[in-house]
């Protein structure tokens, strides 16, 4: 996705955003055609939890990540590493564009910690959109087994943020 998409993107979003506001909707969405082969999909609400939407665009194009996994043999831990983060079965992905925060507050601790047993619905990580915290929930429960995401750094839609098992 070219930097002037993104923006033109983040601008169209920020729009919808401000018609939810003045018209207090509680909930807004929205599908576009922006190219041959790529749609936007985008639906906020006011309140709730955000659930993944399934990409429309091609994978390959979608996620930096995706390309061939090759493995000879079963898979040791150093073969488990080199994996596709995001064709784990396990993986928690973004629902959204936006800044990863693993702790609530500065000098907090995080969330999840690797290793950590976590509940179906438990607070994962927070997203920052436009302003607004959006709070990403286990989708299952299970162990956190790799944290992919630093603190205050950017995801796109579909980026794989964690891995439960």
């Amino acid at each position: 996705m070219s930097k002037t998409s993104q923006d033109d993107d983040v601008q169209f979003i920020a729009s919808l955003v401000d018609i939810l506001r003045e018209r207090e909707l509680s909930e807004l969405e929205v599908e576009r055609r922006t190219g041959a082969e790529r749609k936007l999909k985008v639906k906020i609400g006011r309140k709730g939890i955000f659930q993944p939407v399934r990409p429309l665009i091609p994978p390959a194009q979608a996620n930096p990540f995706s390309g061939p996994a090759r493995r000879e043999g079963p898979p040791t831990a150093a073969a488990k590493d080199s994996v596709d983060p995001a064709q784990h079965p396990g993986v928690v992905t973004s629902p959204m564009v936006g800044l990863v925060y693993l702790q609530p507050e500065e000098g907090a601790p995080k969330f999840v910690e690797l290793g950590q047993k976590v509940s179906e619905g438990q607070t994962l990580l927070i997203i920052e959109a436009m302003k607004t915290m959006n709070n990403i929930n286990a989708p299952r429960s299970g162990t956190i087994t790799r944290i992919l995401v630093d603190n205050m750094s950017p995801v796109e839609f579909g980026s794989p943020l964690l891995t439960i098992e």
